[in-house]
């Protein structure tokens, strides 16, 4: 293949994609480097823009625990691994490693759908064990991404979910979740879901380098409106804040989000993992090369020296005098536009949980 198909220097990403690179995973022994072979196979230097495969998965569990004191949920539900969005910056990436795939270009084009998710959490949800917690979908991977459209395995579990009034919470950058109001709002009317909308710029052009295949800022926006007007409790994260990149429209991101009708709102500081941090580093060579240096001084500025900082609690916020900026800007922000109080900001309610029937089970009541 040419050259600059893989070479980590030359690569730039395809047509709707994040990732420039493929680097191996950590796990791997074998490393492959593109070179030019002389046959001038794509002598107009464009490369035909790359397909998303989809392989299914017949999972054997479907919820996730979790004990991590910095994560406000201790169950979460991936209806898919991998993620067509393409965000450069995604922390899920080095998760591809485990299926001997690249954290690069693999993690947004070999997709697995677990089209047995809802079937499993019917069982796992009738066990009699089973103590009810709020369910996170979008923890990992987008429960909203582009192939939702035709497996519709999200869709199926909000549907197990709404039948045994079990509360979830959802995060998402697609606008598709609209798809699902019908399903949401009368949810909504049982104080059993909670959505949040992941924005951390305004800016078309940065988005889409960013985030490829995401909606659009204000297509993310109109979302929260719509959702806010079916009565759907919505929010918004400013996720992930970057140095020198997104930080300086914290402040107007709130703003345009209050005005939409989120009423909650957090954030997170970009977090560089495992392989995350060399394909981000090339992201920013390719599309930033006059800020690459700043920004990457002032992530290590707010990560202890360090590319990342693994730590929990500072993990999400940094650390520093930058870090505590940055935190003080997006409290006063918060509390200047009203965010974070009154009925929209309450926990969700576990107590009108009920097991699911299995089939030819019939109710005792």
């Amino acid at each position: 293949m040419p050259l600059k198909t893989l070479n980590r220097e030359h690569a730039t990403p395809r047509k709707g994609r994040g990732a420039g690179i493929n680097p191996e995973g950590r796990f791997e022994k074998v490393a492959r480097e593109g070179f030019d072979d002389g046959w001038n196979t794509v002598p107009d230097g464009e490369l035909p823009p790359l397909k998303t495969y989809v392989t299914v998965e017949h999972a054997k569990s479907i919820i996730s625990r979790n004990d991590s004191p910095d994560i406000p949920f201790t169950q979460s539900i991936n209806p898919y691994r991998g993620c067509e969005h393409g965000c450069i910056y995604c922390y899920s990436r080095p998760s591809h490693a485990y299926l001997n795939l690249s954290p690069g270009v693999d993690f947004e084009t070999r997709l697995f759908a677990k089209v047995n998710a809802a079937e499993l959490l019917r069982k796992e949800l009738a066990q009699p064990g089973y103590q009810c917690e709020v369910i996170s979908l979008g923890s990992n991977t987008d429960p909203y991404q582009p192939i939702e459209r035709e497996y519709k395995i999200t869709r199926g579990i909000l549907e197990v979910l709404a039948e045994c009034r079990h509360p979830v919470g959802i995060v998402t950058k697609n606008a598709l979740i609209e798809r699902d109001i019908d399903i949401l709002a009368p949810m909504a009317q049982r104080n059993l879901v909670n959505v949040y909308v992941s924005l951390n710029n305004l800016d078309h052009d940065l988005a889409r380098r960013l985030e490829p295949r995401c909606a659009a800022p204000a297509r993310r926006l109109e979302t929260i409106r719509r959702l806010s007007a079916a009565g759907i409790p919505v929010g918004v994260i400013v996720a992930p804040v970057i140095p020198f990149l997104t930080d300086h429209q914290i402040e107007p991101v709130l703003k345009a989000a209050y005005a939409a009708g989120a009423r909650s709102a957090g954030y997170v500081l970009m977090r560089l993992p495992w392989e995350v941090k060399d394909l981000f580093r090339h992201w920013l060579e390719t599309h930033y090369p006059l800020k690459a240096k700043h920004v990457m001084s002032r992530v290590r500025e707010m990560r202890g020296g360090r590319d990342n900082d693994p730590g929990f609690g500072s993990r999400m916020r940094g650390s520093g005098e930058f870090a505590d900026l940055l935190h003080q800007r997006f409290d006063i922000a918060c509390e200047r536009l009203g965010y974070n109080t009154g009925r929209r900001h309450r926990s969700l309610d576990t107590t009108r949980f009920r097991k699911p029937h299995l089939d030819g089970q019939l109710a005792l009541f």
